[in-house]
């Protein structure tokens, strides 16, 4: 206890000393917080005089502003005010004109009424009139009402399909003339771009020989010589009568132009035994394949066409041995091109595309003995197996109508396959054949009603048509000759056109007595 009362003395001592010590700078310190508030208080005065002032200035000029939009609102109002009143007025003034147009719609339709039933008083008065009128009528005439309808309704018919008969007439004949006026100048422009001579080629299967003689050298010996050649060529010799001459047979052209070309050959040279026969042969079938390629390649330039795969040109080249109707089929493929060239180019189509395809458009006939089905679709299958467009291979696939044509370059083909085979001398046909086709025009003629007879002339380009006057009228021919025509299209196949004319005669008989 003692040492805690002299700590505490201790400690009071020294806050003495340090009093004594620290009291001027205490003073000064308390002068200096004096004298800084006393400047802090002045400032705020001064600020608060200085807000005092903005917020009496702001105070009035927001007064000012209420003022104002106090005194626009009370215009506005004034002038809404006067509005309205006009308004009023208006609007007072239009219902007295819609009371007024009230009263005059009642009037009238007052007046309405009283004239509708006047209408009904007078419909009737006519209805009964029109009874009247029409009993008076019918027991005139001595006809009902359903039979004279029936008369007029007739006369109508008969008039209308004359009308028709006429306009059609009308309408065919300027078609038909804008049409052939068309084709013929793309079908001039097209041969006149050709311009070349064509000769009708056959496949040649009779070999002569020098002398009757070699006959029996080419049987040979128990017919071993014969036998040889007809095993090693796959074509048939048929040694008859004939004098000085022998016959090939077989169905492939080119098997028998290897045979025709190699019996030329052991003639020739006199040296006629299977050894022999065997060598000769392989050495002309060799040089028949590099016939047809070169023909191929050779029928590929002239005609402008690219990118043909090597199996299409060979295959091509077949057909310089094969012909159809007397016509080499090679030559009017070449033909067929250049004419679908010249008329794809005519009428702005694909001239790349009609080339091709009319170029091969027969190529199903190199192979048609080996394959089933028309020559048409063949030839389609190979181009496509052979890379060739989808175009394309619908143009060769529809030319003769197997495949409906969607193109115009399937068109073209058709058109210039039509050309080339169709034209005078460019094919030949059986007598059998040439008279059942004249037949069959005829017989397709005198099917109709009213057909009296029917010649087929021109060699078949033109069948004419002799009608019964009684039975058949001047418009009426017409029409019959277009029925005959469109069943031609349908149930006969021939080359080029057909004119059908119809002939109505009416004879006048008198006798001076």
């Amino acid at each position: 206890m003692a040492f805690l009362g002299v700590a505490l003395l201790g400690l009071l001592a020294g806050a003495a000393v340090m009093y004594v010590l620290y009291r001027p700078r205490f003073e000064e310190l308390r002068r200096q917080a004096e004298a800084e508030a006393q400047r802090l208080r002045e400032s705020a005065q001064a600020q608060s005089r200085e807000l005092l002032v903005q917020a009496q200035a702001e105070a009035l000029r927001v007064r000012n502003e209420a003022e104002a939009d106090i005194k626009q609102a009370r215009q506005a109002l004034l002038k809404q005010e006067e509005r309205i009143q006009q308004l009023e007025e208006r609007l007072a003034r239009s219902q007295e004109k819609v009371d007024r147009k009230l009263d005059d719609l009642e009037r009238r339709e007052r007046g309405i009424s009283q004239r509708e039933r006047q209408i009904e008083r007078l419909h009737r008065e006519a209805e009964e009139l029109k009874h009247s009128q029409q009993a008076e009528l019918e027991r005139i005439a001595g006809l009902t009402t359903d039979e004279a309808r029936e008369i007029v309704l007739k006369r109508v018919e008969a008039t209308a399909r004359d009308d028709a008969a006429r306009l059609m007439r009308q309408i065919e004949q300027e078609a038909k003339d804008e049409a052939e006026k068309r084709a013929k100048k793309i079908i001039s422009i097209a041969i006149q771009r050709l311009a070349s001579e064509y000769v009708a080629e056959l496949t040649v299967t009779t070999v002569p020989l020098p002398s009757e003689e070699l006959k029996g050298r080419i049987i040979g010996r128990e017919g071993r010589n014969i036998r040889a050649f007809e095993q090693i060529t796959g074509v048939d010799i048929i040694v008859d009568d004939t004098p000085e001459a022998v016959t090939l047979s077989c169905h492939d052209p080119v098997r028998r132009e290897v045979a025709r070309l190699a019996l030329t050959k052991l003639l020739k040279d006199g040296r006629i035994h299977p050894a022999r026969i065997e060598e000769v042969v392989e050495k002309t079938r060799q040089e028949i394949e590099t016939i047809m390629r070169e023909e191929g390649e050779r029928v590929v330039y002239e005609a402008g066409v690219q990118g043909l795969h090597p199996d299409l040109i060979r295959i091509l080249g077949r057909l310089k041995y094969r012909t159809s109707y007397g016509q080499n089929v090679l030559q009017h493929s070449l033909e067929c091109a250049l004419l679908a060239g010249a008329m794809a180019s005519e009428l702005g189509a694909n001239v790349q595309v009609a080339k091709t395809a009319a170029l091969l458009h027969d190529i199903g006939k190199a192979v048609d003995h080996e394959v089933q089905g028309p020559h048409a679709l063949i030839g389609a299958d190979i181009a496509r197996r052979l890379g060739r467009s989808p175009a394309i291979v619908h143009a060769i696939a529809a030319h003769h109508f197997e495949e409906e044509p969607q193109t115009v370059e399937a068109f073209i083909v058709a058109a210039a396959d039509a050309m080339s085979g169709g034209r005078p001398g460019a094919r030949r046909e059986t007598l059998d054949l040439y008279i059942k086709r004249l037949e069959a025009l005829e017989t397709v003629a005198t099917s109709f009603p009213g057909v009296q007879r029917a010649f087929a002339i021109q060699a078949g380009r033109e069948v004419r048509v002799m009608v019964q006057p009684d039975a058949v009228d001047d418009l009426g021919s017409i029409t019959l000759a277009r029925n005959i025509s469109r069943k031609i299209e349908e149930s006969l196949q021939y080359p080029g056109q057909i004119r059908v004319t119809v002939i109505r005669e009416t004879r006048a008989v008198d006798y001076a007595r």
